[in-house]
């Protein structure tokens, strides 16, 4: 049955459910224009766009794609850049060429970007200067035949006077392939896009899975689906046209696609964007455009309040500020509070549901808590096995129907079975998150399916130990990942940032001590590992399974060397 008991905590003066337009993404930037020409759109150091010249250059690279590429509806184009003026247009030009947009990530290697290439077929992409070497030698012995390159430069101003990255400031470069296109051509062209024939139904966007638990999956989603949430956003997060937003997140990723991007253009807000995070110059910029919005995720909040800089800027304009994928330790929230004056607003989504399908409400926000479901979405918990439907306070898989939840996965029927379930005469979307609900209606995780540690018979989920862990006063950041062990089959292995003035005062052993006294003796770490740095995806998640890898390749080569050793020995 259709959990409703949070509806008594519903934002004041928020209906319960959203119609979704039935109109394409592309007609969101269409009206908004039309509404607010003279209003800057994008922020981008110190240079200005407004949402008429962001139409009218969206419209000439639609019509370049049409005209010379002879792109048509349907055909997949690949859009590897960061953050910048150029991803947008690039963007909204691509769906208004009637065509699909397949996002990808500026780390993506040359191997992994052949893959995707060859999957969803795509012979156009659309690539940042800086990328060009990765996807060079794919290019015409794949799907792919012509790349648009990009230099971020283009749409900065000289004058700004604050911190520009490196590749932010590199000049356009020249390269030796007389078969590259570059983007200033795709502009100066001045071509007319054709006739924009999609509606809601037609394929929009395919964002891929990040590939954790197995090969990526492209997750097929109409315009439907994605405008689903971008209205959602806006409405959730109070936007209008006054609204500033700090772009930090990678747009390429849902979250920041849809709350950065997608969402503003919805409302005709501001974007104040950045290629690259950095805590100094996000402070800065909230102060000088008076941001009103900022979505993130944790690892960026709990960088921004270590700035001891931070209090040298107003901030105060900062209304609305939330995020996802990992949850914000209770201790930074209250530290933001005491800074702003409102509190973080956590939600949870994935890249088969575009982003959210659960969000806090702002005015009544649970930390470390997913939230409530999101606008006409029906959210369960179900037994894992026997997938029947489990109460509050019970833990099972959670799985969630509503209009944000993709269509299939790219050509894998298998997997698109697998993934869904009917309940009722309803779709339900497995989502292989285990979590629970409370009294109140709240979701919470208690983590991914596999990544439960079981230790000595006891399931130890590695969120709810880092949760606790980032009570302790030293610990800037952890990531607690499984470990085998001779007599426990596996143990918890925490790794741990220390705050910089704590280092060298507090050992791996002190660290082991406190955790034994703060939680139940099978869930404590065993061992601490004091690093440097966490390894992170480029939308900013900490890779535990690359941590987990890292370990059991560590483990294998010392029972290689022990091996060798004992042979050795032998043979003397």
């Amino acid at each position: 049955m259709k959990v409703t008991r949070h509806y008594e905590f519903w934002p004041k003066r928020m209906p319960k459910v959203l119609d979704v337009p039935k109109t394409s993404l592309y007609d969101n930037l269409d009206v908004s224009a039309r509404r607010y020409p003279e209003k800057t759109a994008i922020e981008y150091y110190g240079g200005s766009i407004t949402y008429e010249r962001l139409k009218l250059e969206v419209d000439f690279v639609a019509g370049f794609l049409q005209s010379q590429l002879k792109v048509k509806k349907n055909d997949r184009v690949l859009l590897l850049m960061q953050n910048s003026p150029q991803f947008i247009i690039a963007y909204y030009a691509i769906l208004r060429a009637n065509a699909i947009v397949v996002p990808m990530s500026p780390m993506n290697v040359t191997n992994e970007l052949d893959f995707y290439i060859n999957d969803c077929k795509a012979n156009v992409a659309f690539v940042g200067q800086e990328l060009y070497e990765n996807i060079a030698p794919l290019q015409n012995t794949t799907f792919l035949k012509h790349v648009i390159i990009a230099a971020y430069s283009e749409y900065i101003s000289p004058e700004f006077d604050l911190e520009i990255p490196a590749e932010v400031r590199a000049s356009p470069a020249n390269f030796s392939k007389s078969d590259l296109i570059y983007w200033r051509e795709a502009i100066s062209a001045g071509l007319a896009p054709g006739e924009l024939i999609v509606n809601n139904h037609d394929l929009a966007i395919l964002p891929y899975t990040s590939g954790t638990t197995g090969i990526p999956k492209g997750c097929v989603h109409t315009h439907e689906s994605v405008n689903a949430n971008t209205v959602g956003s806006a409405a959730w997060g109070s936007m209008t046209a006054n609204t500033a937003s700090l772009v930090t997140l990678p747009l390429f990723h849902v979250t920041g696609m849809q709350h950065s991007m997608n969402a503003p253009i919805f409302s005709g807000g501001t974007m104040v964007l950045l290629t690259r995070w950095n805590r100094e110059l996000a402070a800065a910029l909230i102060e000088r455009f008076q941001c009103t919005h900022w979505v993130n995720i944790a690892t960026m909040v709990i960088d921004f309040l270590a700035n001891p800089n931070i209090k040298n800027y107003n901030v105060q304009s900062l209304s609305y500020v939330g995020g996802g994928g990992a949850p914000l330790p209770e201790a930074l929230g209250e530290k933001m509070f005491q800074l702003l004056g409102v509190r973080y607003v956590e939600g949870y989504g994935l890249s088969e549901t575009i982003s959210q399908v659960h969000f806090n409400p702002p005015d009544r926000p649970k930390l470390q808590c997913l939230g409530i479901p999101s606008f006409n979405v029906d959210a369960r918990i179900i037994d894992t096995e026997t997938h029947q439907e489990l109460g509050a306070g019970e833990t099972g898989e959670l799985v969630v129907n509503g209009p944000q939840v993709m269509e299939e996965y790219w050509e894998r029927p298998e997997e698109t079975k697998a993934a869904f379930l009917t309940i009722e005469g309803k779709r339900f979307f497995r989502t292989g998150d285990i979590a629970k609900y409370d009294e109140d209606g709240y979701f919470f995780l208690v983590d991914r399916i596999k990544r439960m540690i079981n230790a000595s018979g006891f399931k130890v989920w590695p969120t709810e130990v880092e949760s606790i862990m980032f009570k302790h006063p030293a610990i800037r950041q952890t990531c607690v990942i499984g470990v085998s062990d001779s007599k426990r089959g596996e143990t918890v292995k925490a790794f741990v940032i220390l705050h910089e003035k704590e280092r060298g005062k507090v050992t791996e052993q002190d660290i082991i001590e406190w955790t034994k006294n703060n939680m139940s003796s099978y869930k404590y770490p065993r061992i601490v590992q004091l690093v440097e740095n966490l390894p992170m995806s480029a939308s900013g998640k900490v890779l535990w399974r690359k941590l987990q890898e890292q370990e059991k390749e560590r483990k294998g080569s010392k029972r290689q060397l022990l091996s060798d050793g004992i042979s050795l020995v032998r043979k003397l």
